[in-house]
């Protein structure tokens, strides 16, 4: 890890060898490189390893007195980010006593993989499903968390755990997910988890639930129906079954282990109202569904941290377009669109909260060519020149960190890069001949993140190769990833 250096002398004061793909061969000189390139090149911090703690992932010491540190990805389908957020949690559990880690992924995928890494098998009479009947991240995009990147930290995080374990049970690291996709299996966890502490509501829930049941496999017909049909008794129904559930709260969390197995249970009903509401949004002009599900997102987010304490410490991983704060893109002040990272500030305090985004200059990324489709390595374009992925491009840096927090960075950079400018959004889909229109927005770089890295050229992530695990497994337990 070292500071960049850009040299400046005599005639050539001001200007910089830095590359340009506008550049001519000849007696033609290069057009003047913008100054927030050069700026960069002076003021950034580099590394080359990015699994390495000791030299990329104390980078991210500064950040250790935060209550939540949100990390994004420009891509949900580039390697080097995937390992990169692995390598700076792994220092914020090993070094600063961060103990949750929460994923834009769905609850009952997630609960699975923390079943795994805490060695948390379910309360006696409480059976998990077998992987015959329920394996996670299975729905689209499977690549997103079942690939080596994932499988690697996970592996990682349960061995840590192993090494707290007969010292200080309450530093093992949680696994959570934040995401309201789930709406069939987390319908079903809350009746499996009534029928072995309450069995006459669990009678209830299906009564109650039994109204939206027919639409659990396909939620979007869901949606589609409701604009025909009036569908109030399923929100009504599931709203009173997290009602009543809460109101038996002390009853419930009076059983043997039942702590943490009340919380799945709440979060689960939570989510089953949320995405009631979510999916008939989808459809309707006057309601924001983004807005549904990143609130879900935060709610799910406080829940966690109520249930854990108040000295829970949580790194998020998610996409750049939910973690970066919405009010500083075109998503706040164009569409009314807000985000977990804006939430995150305006409830914990900017001062308490790390926003670190993420992006590339080309490669290759796995995504869908639409939604719902198979995963295909695509290559990535090169930036457009008005983007901020063009300014790191010019800066002629391979790996960057640039710290975009006052008192931390140059002012005259910082508040260069609060002008606004493009920035690349790559979700599970991608669609290079669209790209200025389908994945460019406006954002106020060193407003939006309190920091940014820099992978100039960076790969897809790669398939998920199953296999027995490499820790022995005890009684109970399923392993997430194996035959």
């Amino acid at each position: 890890m070292q500071k960049s250096e850009t040299g400046t002398a005599g005639s050539d004061a001001g200007k910089t060898n830095v590359p340009s793909r506008k550049g001519r061969v000849g007696a033609i000189s290069l057009p003047e490189v913008p100054i927030e390139a050069v700026k960069i090149k002076e003021h950034a911090v580099t590394f080359d390893d990015i699994t390495s703690e000791d030299e990329f992932g104390r980078i991210f010491d500064s950040f250790k007195d935060c209550q939540v540190v949100l990390i994004g990805d420009g891509t949900h389908g580039t390697s080097e980010f995937y390992t990169a957020r692995a390598t700076i949690t792994q220092r914020l559990i090993s070094h600063h006593s961060f103990n949750v880690v929460a994923v834009e992924a769905d609850f009952p995928d997630a609960e699975y993989i923390d079943r795994y890494v805490r060695q948390r098998p379910p309360p006696e009479m409480r059976r998990i499903p077998s992987k015959e009947e329920f394996e996670p991240f299975r729905r689209f995009p499977t690549w997103m968390w079942r690939n080596k990147e994932v499988q690697a930290f996970i592996e990682w995080l349960r061995n840590y755990n192993a090494s707290k374990r007969g010292h200080d049970e309450r530093k093992l690291t949680s696994f959570f997910g934040l995401d309201l996709y789930s709406l069939g299996a987390s319908l079903r966890a809350v009746i499996d988890y009534l029928e072995v502490v309450n069995p006459q509501l669990a009678e209830k829930a299906r009564e109650r639930y039994g109204h939206i049941e027919p639409w659990i496999e396909e939620p979007t017909a869901y949606g589609l129906a409701s604009l025909h049909f009036d569908m109030s008794a399923c929100e009504r129904e599931a709203t009173q079954m997290l009602k009543e559930l809460l109101e038996q709260r002390l009853e419930l969390m009076s059983h043997k282990y039942d702590g943490e197995e009340f919380h799945s249970a709440e979060q689960n009903a939570a989510l089953v109202a949320d995405a009631e509401a979510y999916y008939r949004a989808m459809f309707k002009q006057d309601e924001n569904s983004w807005n549904l599900r990143d609130k879900h997102m935060f709610s799910t987010l406080k829940r966690i941290i109520d249930t854990k304490g108040k000295d829970t410490k949580v790194v998020i991983w998610a996409h750049n377009s939910h973690c970066g704060d919405a009010r500083d893109t075109s998503m706040g002040w164009k569409r009314g669109e807000l985000n977990i990272g804006q939430l995150c500030r305006e409830h914990f305090g900017q001062d308490h909260v790390g926003i670190i985004g993420f992006g590339t200059e080309t490669g290759t990324v796995a995504a869908a060519r639409n939604w719902d489709g198979d995963m295909v390595p695509m290559k990535v374009n090169p930036s457009r020149n008005d983007s901020f992925e063009h300014l790191f491009h010019l800066s002629g840096l391979p790996r960057a960190f640039l710290d975009l927090r006052e008192g931390m960075l140059d002012e005259e950079l910082r508040k260069n890069l609060m002008k606004v400018r493009l920035e690349r959004f790559i979700g599970v889909v991608y669609k290079p001949a669209t790209e200025r229109w389908s994945h460019y927005s406006s954002a106020k770089l060193s407003r939006q993140f309190d920091a940014y890295v820099w992978i100039e050229n960076t790969h897809h992530v790669e398939d998920l190769v199953e296999h027995e695990p490499k820790t022995p497994l005890a009684f109970n337990e399923t392993y997430p990833f194996g035959l």
